[in-house]
């Protein structure tokens, strides 16, 4: 009898230290698998106003070509004022 409960005491013992720190070490590198994964999926970069110098993703970034280059604004607004400036130079 004393051998068993022995036996229940010492899995008891396990069952705790395993939830203890066992899930901890799983969540821990679930976590840091996520955040690699999240700067691996990256797929829209910062650009540049050249008018106003605002930050403005890429994908929402208003363009214009303008001598086989695309330039980026942050609206049609500073667009205008960019194409104002290109023929005043012209």
């Amino acid at each position: 009898m004393a051998l068993l409960r022995l036996f229940i005491l010492a899995v008891l013992v396990y069952l705790l230290f395993y939830l203890l720190f066992g899930a901890r070490k799983n969540k821990k590198s679930i976590t840091e698998s996520d955040a690699d994964a999240e700067r691996s999926s990256v797929t829209d970069v910062l650009v540049e106003d050249p008018i106003c110098h605002k930050l403005v993703p890429k994908g929402q970034a208003v363009r214009l070509r303008h001598n086989k280059e695309i330039i980026y604004f942050c609206s049609e607004e500073c667009c205008e004022i960019y194409e104002k400036n290109q023929k005043e130079k012209e």
